[in-house]
Parts: structure tokens; sequence; C-alpha cells
């Protein structure tokens, strides 16, 4: 982990912190740098692949975002935002995202908080209101960062008692001290990084280095760089060899996360260390020999990814001599309460405890968190800053989940009883109608993308015919993609 953490320690302890402002209004862009310079280092960008660029760019990843959720090439729908925070949060699963957008919609709201933006702020935003929200953010990376946080940190994992997380612990023991790579996979939240750090402090390398490569963050040049070192002006900016994490890590662990977005052609050169130990700096003929033990993470599906030829299936049964699944916070019954209450100590120098009244727990036991630990965390600091010292209601509660995602949620936990409704459908300034929409535009959105814009696939995901969702598109406002 000493990679990974000692580059965002860096960056919280400077002068001024780095926030990454992506918008696409270049006035908004002027005044919000303007606004911020003084007390931040602002990097700007006006669409998703510029932010990825500034991101590959970078010494150290912003630990800040301030991002707007309309982007282009689809400025009227939020689905670009919304895959611009997932691969954020894949870059860096420390950085504070906040949303500063003009879609201010309930659903929009709710769905960039659950995939795990830290707070809204709908545009026109007060510049002092911007700015605290900014600081206080601040302050609670300095709390996860502190060196104390960092240890509770790595037992948040092994926090519950059900049966998923029992089997979960078992594992880790298991595997620890097999020479073996090991995948791990499950949804984005859920901890994978949490059991990587398990998984070495469990094994006889715990002396030896645990270094962290997010293949998520770096072009293909860069990323085979930091894996295999590089030779002095082997690529553009290399004005010395530089040593990769393969002979830095040595005996210890290396652990490749969100392995999954690496490119095929760098697919090869890891095979080749996973088969003989092999490998070489970029820029040089003469072999090295890696005795690391590799774990590798990824929230997509590898096996899927194998089948769409977009992952190396040889690579993929290397990586997988040993696999972990770690469960959804959804399939963890009670344990969210033990989390929560981790959370409240975690952070009870920056945000004041609460207590949820019996209604709000009930919610909170039937609400399925699509963001898994990462989401409650969230929750945790939303309601103990803005309702700290006191008693959450229902009505204090609801405003931080996903409407339709706990809707559904408490369908399934109750087959369908409407009853489990109940506190949604009494919560203040309920409509039916606009519930719909939000839900009708969350589907289509999600399609669009699944299907990377193209109608015609899109519409046989959603069971309509091309024509009828053109027209649901003009309908809910939504821009309808540009095909070649």
């Amino acid at each position: 982990m000493r990679a990974a953490r000692s580059t965002m320690a860096t960056a919280v302890s400077a002068a001024r912190a780095s926030v990454l402002l992506v918008d696409d209004d270049p006035l908004i862009v002027d005044a919000l740098t303007f606004t911020l310079a003084d007390e931040f280092e602002v990097v700007a960008a006006s669409s998703r692949a510029e932010a990825r660029a500034c991101l590959q760019q970078a010494a150290s990843p912003p630990v800040l975002a301030l991002i707007d959720l309309g982007l282009p090439p689809t400025p009227h729908s939020p689905a670009e935002g919304y895959a611009l925070i997932d691969e954020l949060l894949a870059h860096c699963h420390a950085m504070k995202i906040l949303v500063l957008s003009g879609q201010s919609q309930r659903a929009s709201i709710q769905h960039a908080l659950s995939l795990g933006a830290v707070d809204f702020l709908p545009k026109p935003c007060d510049a002092e209101l911007l700015r605290a929200r900014l600081r206080h953010q601040l302050m609670l990376l300095d709390a996860e960062t502190s060196s104390r946080a960092l240890t509770q940190a790595t037992e948040e994992l092994l926090i519950g008692t059900s049966p998923d997380l029992v089997t979960l612990r078992a594992l880790v023991k298991q595997f620890a001290d097999s020479p073996f790579p090991v995948l791990i996979e499950g949804e984005s939240g859920v901890g994978k990084e949490l059991v990587a750090q398990c998984l070495h402090r469990e094994s006889r390398r715990s002396a030896k280095p645990l270094l962290t490569l997010n293949c998520a963050a770096f072009s293909a040049e860069l990323l085979e760089a930091h894996l295999f070192g590089a030779a002095r002006g082997a690529y553009t900016g290399a004005d010395r060899a530089r040593h990769g994490l393969f002979e830095e890590v040595g005996n210890g662990t290396l652990f490749l996360d969100e392995v999954g977005e690496m490119p095929l052609e760098l697919q090869a050169k890891l095979l080749r260390v996973m088969e003989n130990g092999e490998y070489y700096r970029l820029g040089e003929t003469q072999p090295r020999h890696a005795t690391a033990r590799v774990v590798a993470a990824s929230n997509r599906d590898l096996r899927d990814a194998v089948r769409r030829n977009a992952f190396r299936p040889d690579l993929f049964h290397r990586l997988s001599v040993l696999s972990i699944g770690v469960p959804p916070l959804r399939n963890r019954g009670g344990d969210w309460r033990l989390l929560l209450a981790h959370f409240l100590q975690l952070y009870r120098r920056t945000i004041t405890p609460f207590e949820l009244a019996p209604a709000a727990a009930a919610m909170l036991a039937d609400y399925p968190f699509p963001g898994n630990i990462r989401e409650l965390r969230n929750i945790v600091v939303r309601l103990g800053t803005k309702h700290g010292g006191r008693t959450i209601e229902v009505a204090d509660l609801q405003p931080e989940l996903e409407p339709m995602v706990a809707a559904s949620g408490a369908r399934e936990q109750h087959g369908g009883d409407p009853g489990a409704l109940e506190a949604r459908l009494l919560a203040p300034g309920f409509k039916l109608d606009a519930e719909l929409v939000a839900f009708e535009s969350r589907l289509i959105t999600e399609a669009l993308s699944l299907a990377q814009g193209n109608l015609s696939r899109a519409a046989r995901l959603l069971g309509v015919n091309r024509t009828t969702l053109y027209s649901k598109l003009a309908r809910l406002g939504l821009s309808a993609p540009q095909e070649p």
C-alpha cells in the first residue's frame, strides 16, 4: 500500500490541495478557477476524455474532483457524468468527488451519490459555500489518511458476522501464505483493496512491501513503465532510468487493481512474468526476474471480457489460480449496523454522532446499497454533517437514498408487500409521476451506456423498437447519441 498511500498523503499535506474541475462551459471553468485559485490547485477539463488524460499525466492524482453531470457528447443527459464518477474512483479510491450540476433532479443527485460522489451542489452555487464544502472534504480525507485511520481501515473488512463474511475471512486465512496468485472479484465499493491488504498482512510476506498499481490510471506506455521500469529515453519525458514495481516490491506482494482495464498488448507481457518470472524494462533487452506474489482485482466480469476477446484467457487462468469473491453489502445481513458504528468512530472528530429511529433503521435495513460499503460510509458522513447530535428520522434519511433502488430493495426483501413502501409513500413531496419519469430516464440512460450509444442495441435491451426509443428520448428531454 506504500505506493498508493504515499501519493495521496503528499497531495493532502501540500500547501494547496489539488482539485480536478470538469465542466464543458468555459465561463464556469474560468469563474471557478478564479474563485478557488488562492486556496486550491485547479486542474480543468471539459470532457470525460480530457479528465482521463489529465489523470494519466498527473504525477499524483488530485485529492478532490468537482464535476458536472451533463458533459459532451450528451450534455443534456447525466450518463457521461455517471461514467466519470466510476472512472475517477477506479483511478483513485480515496478521491472525494463533488457534483456541481444544473441537473439537480432528485434521481440524478441520488444516483451520483450511490455511485460514490460525496456531495451535490446545484448550479449556481455560492462561492463561499463551495469552498466550505471542499474544505470539509479535506478534513474527512485527513481523518481517513491518518496512520490510526489506516489501521482501522484495514480492519474494516473484518467487521461483520454474516455467513458470507465468515467465509471470506476463512478464504483470506487459507490463501494468505500460498505462493499462487489470487484474483479478487466483486462490485465497486465492496472492499477488494482491503482484501488484498488482509492477504498480505496474514502472510509470511507481511514484513515485505505491499505495492499497488491501478491499471485504470495510466496510458499503456506509462502503465508498462510503472510495472517493469524503463531505460532513460525509453519514452517522452523519461529523462532517467526508473525501477518498475516488480523490481521495487522484491519478495513482497504486488496488487494490480482494476486489472481488467489493462491493454491487451501489455497483458501478454504480464503473462510472461506470471509464467516464468521474466520481464524487460521498457527500452532494454536484458531480461530481469520477478519474485513478487501477484494479487489482482477487478469489478468487471473477466470471464465475459475473455468471451469478448477483451482479456486474454491464458492470463485470466494464471491470475485466478485462487479466487476470492467479495460479497456485496446487500448480501451481508445486519453487517451494515456494525459498519455504521465503525464509520461513526472513524470520523468522530469531523462529524457529530447520531442515532437511527426504528423506522429509519428499518428503511436502511431494506436498502440494497448499490454503492456498497463506500456508499454506506458516505451516507454516514452526510447524516453526521447535516443531522449530527440527534435521532435520524425517515424524513432525514430518505433524501440520502436512491429512491427507486430503495423501493426495489424493499420489494425484493418483502416479496412485493406494499407495506414495505410505506415510508417512501409518506415521504414529503412524493409524486408518482416524477418517480416514474426519473426511473424511466435512469433505465434508458443505463441501456444507452451498456449499448455504447448504439440506439438499436439499446432499444433491444429495453424491449422497445428504435422509433419508440426516439420518442421516449424526446419526451424525457434526453439527447439521442450521434451514431456513425
